[in-house]
């Protein structure tokens, strides 16, 4: 239980702090010998307030009862 309540806190923290998850895929559109052309698409998944305060407490409650149970 304690590594999901760490996931949960970090999820919770970046949901807060920057609104969302955002990466980078980069995907080849050409490949010729020595030539090669790449994309790069930039995907994100917002998180509302809301659900990093609620993933952010359920971290916490999760690391408090796996301390206790230790």
């Amino acid at each position: 239980m304690r590594p999901i309540g760490i996931l949960l806190i970090v999820l919770g923290l970046v949901g807060l702090i920057y609104g969302g998850i955002g990466w980078t895929r980069r995907e080849k559109v050409v490949d010729l010998g020595p030539l090669e052309v790449t994309r790069e698409h930039e995907k994100s998944l917002p998180l509302p307030p809301l659900v990093g305060g609620l993933s952010l407490a359920a971290g916490v409650v999760l690391l408090m009862r796996s301390g206790r149970a230790a």
